[in-house]
């Protein structure tokens, strides 16, 4: 085909002279750096290779070399845009994907010489010519996975001087793998398609050209995103190249059964990739190298904050609880697998708050002292458990961390929140797939996230602390009315008790009738006094009680209307209010009977255990789930009756702890719940009422 044959060499003599004006022009231009050099470098080798090929032929030796030195010159080029000053040095992750390239360029050179060389029989030079399409198809594939992440890359007011250039560059690789595609499925010469390369580069050449035009000063912005879907693109395209060498590498060697040599190479490498990619270990292990020796910072600090306030500020009813999320958003920095969330108790130490994906940690009921709770307080300080088992304990930090933190070894970083000065709570997080350090970076961003979700814990804990108060001022608006129809009822029954002992005809009948009627104004005249808005609730000072006759008032007033069990034997004293004891345990034992089967009767037992007695009160109903008992039980108006106000529970626990006790809670969903009131023994009278006043609040 002679005249297929002239157009691709007037062509190329045409690109030729067009790809030097193009050099020529970018040597003269002022200004451009590094950048215009680069260019007329590659528009000269690309020049060369022009020639070449107009004058010896596609598949001269000669035009074979200078079309591998035409890809490395333009690759160069494509190097050169990412530099992004001239303080930066180059990004070591573009770098070693341009290194890979330069060998699979560098290894197709050494085939196609020494096949020039040597003269090996026809068996070895087709199987080394198709090797070598093998390689140029791999050059195109990974100069156009770099050619469109580098465009990606350009920052956007860039892009619209560096999309010619790279328009013309992916035309002219995509025409090559083509090219080599169908020159290696159909094993037979292209000779039309090489051809055609010529004119094709004269249009290359004006694109080229219109984008020097535009802008020698390409800004080129790489980032994390860019360098890991490269990577990814690259060990894709190096694992099908692999097979297919691996299959003519069998060719090669002469196996008698290829199909079954074939068969058995595809379920391999299928089976190795099944094995590998859904590795979470193994892609925890892969990010963690890359961002070591491919980044100056460990953490796309952009990236990271976006989905920290992303994860915390998710609205909608489907979204976690805000306790769980502020763990998550934690734990997603250090690609922790879960963690815990420690906040304040009563006692004035911490407790476990919430849980993110880390069910198997055994947390005790004091998970924290004060001694803790001050370290993390004053320093503010991340802690690093790993340090501290090593014995690395420049700060003393040994002596105040809970045993149960440093003995469990998926413990792996304590994050204190701190939100003005004030402890919310702490962070634990688990041990990350791939163990490390942690260094400055992470010790830095950790303290500002942690400050961060203080806030938002802190800000949600007043809202809630307002609602509460919303919600106890307008109980108090309806108690108003309450109060008032009382105070009628006690005025009628007094009346009617006054009636009576003047006009009743029977004497037994009017003795009983009166004492009935006294005792009931006396019982309302009571509840008038306390919820009267001039009773401020004042609390006795403690004294010992005897608590058996109380628990047996309590129960017998009970007994009525629900079968109520009280266990013989013990009768302790403790120091406390008898009245306020007395409605603590009336309204637990009220709750229980709610929450029980009519035929399961409520057990009440008594446990002098010396410096404290504990008042057990355990039934066999529906029980509570352990988010329940954390987040509803205690609180006010929040009940799973129907027409419960919520009140039974939060007061009884409020009169224990002004009595210096408090009330511990174990339950399981359709089992029953267990509500232990525990108060000081005859043991701690000798404490002064100061002290014992201050610990209770």
């Amino acid at each position: 085909m002679p005249g297929v044959a002239l157009i691709g060499s007037i062509g190329h003599i045409i690109s030729a002279f067009l790809f030097a004006g193009l050099a020529l022009w970018a040597i003269v231009r002022p200004g451009g750096g590094m950048r215009r050099r680069g260019l007329a470098g590659a528009a000269l080798i690309t020049v060369l290779w022009s020639a070449s090929v107009a004058s010896h032929g596609d598949g001269d030796i000669t035009s074979l070399v200078m079309e591998s030195a035409r890809n490395l010159a333009w690759l160069g080029f494509m190097l050169l845009l990412s530099l992004r000053g001239r303080k930066e040095s180059w990004h070591p992750a573009i770098v070693a994907l341009y290194a890979v390239l330069g060998a699979v360029i560098f290894a197709e050179l050494v085939l196609s010489l020494t096949i020039a060389q040597v003269a090996p029989g026809p068996r070895i030079i087709e199987a080394a010519g198709f090797v070598s399409l093998v390689l140029r198809m791999m050059v195109a594939v990974g100069a156009l996975v770099l050619v469109h992440n580098l465009y990606t890359a350009a920052a956007p007011e860039a892009r619209w001087g560096i999309a010619p250039p790279m328009i013309a560059l992916a035309i002219m690789w995509t025409y090559d793998l083509n090219l080599y595609t169908v020159a290696y499925l159909t094993r037979s010469p292209v000779t039309v398609l090489y051809a055609f390369r010529g004119p094709l580069m004269v249009v290359l050449a004006g694109l080229l050209g219109l984008g020097s035009r535009r802008n020698l000063l390409w800004k080129m912005r790489l980032s994390r995103a860019v360098t890991f879907q490269t990577l990814s693109l690259m060990a894709i395209g190096g694992y099908l190249v692999g097979m297919v060498l691996i299959v003519r590498a069998l060719d090669l060697a002469g196996f008698r059964n290829m199909q079954l040599a074939q068969l058995a190479v595809v379920i391999g490498m299928t089976a190795l990739g099944l094995v590998l990619l859904p590795s979470h270990r193994l892609r925890a292990w892969l990010r963690v190298k890359l961002i070591k020796h491919f980044f100056q910072h460990r953490y796309d600090y952009r990236a990271e904050w976006l989905r920290f306030t992303e994860t915390l500020g998710r609205p909608g009813t489907d979204a976690a609880p805000l306790d769980e999320r502020v763990i998550k958003a934690i734990a997603d920095i250090t690609e922790s697998p879960g963690g815990l969330l420690l906040v304040h108790d009563e006692r004035g130490g911490l407790m476990l708050g919430a849980r993110w994906c880390w069910p198997t940690l055994e947390v005790p009921a004091q998970a924290g002292a004060a001694g803790f709770i001050d370290h993390c307080r004053t320093t503010g300080r991340i802690v690093e458990f790993d340090a501290i088992r090593r014995g690395d304990d420049l700060k003393g930090e040994a002596d105040v961390l809970p045993r149960w933190m440093v003995d469990s070894a998926r413990v792996w970083a304590a994050v204190p929140l701190i939100h003005f000065d004030r402890l919310v709570g702490v962070a634990l997080l688990e041990r990350p797939l791939v163990d490390r350090m942690l260094d400055w970076e992470d010790f830095d961003l950790l303290r500002l996230t942690g400050r961060q979700v203080a806030s938002y814990l802190a800000e949600a804990r007043a809202q809630e602390e307002l609602s509460d108060a919303k919600r106890f001022d307008e109980f108090n608006r309806r108690f108003a009315f309450i109060m008032h129809d009382i105070k009628n009822l006690v005025s009628q029954l007094a009346l009617v008790a006054r009636n009576a002992e003047r006009h009743a005809d029977n004497p037994e009948f009017r003795t009983d009738m009166v004492a009935t009627l006294k005792a009931s104004v006396g019982k309302m005249n009571d509840l008038l006094a306390r919820l009267s808005q001039h009773n401020r609730g004042r609390i006795d000072d403690p004294r010992p009680v005897a608590l058996r006759g109380i628990a047996e008032a309590v129960v017998a007033a009970k007994r009525r209307a629900h079968p109520v069990i009280l266990e013989p034997g013990v009768s302790a004293t403790v120091l406390a209010d008898p009245l306020r004891l007395e409605l603590a345990l009336a309204h637990l034992v009220q709750n229980a009977i709610d929450a029980s089967p009519g035929d399961r009767p409520i057990v009440m037992s008594i446990d002098d255990r010396g410096p404290e007695v504990v008042i057990s009160i355990i039934d066999h109903g529906s029980g509570m789930s352990a988010e329940f008992i954390r987040n509803q039980l205690f609180r006010p108006f929040a009940s799973t009756k129907d027409n419960g106000f919520g009140i039974g529970a939060f007061e009884a626990r409020s009169l224990v702890v002004a009595m210096g006790g408090r009330v511990e809670v174990s339950s399981r969903e359709g089992e029953g719940s267990r509500f232990d009131i525990i108060l000081r023994g005859p043991a701690a009278e000798g404490l002064s009422a100061e002290h014992s006043w201050k610990a209770a609040s």
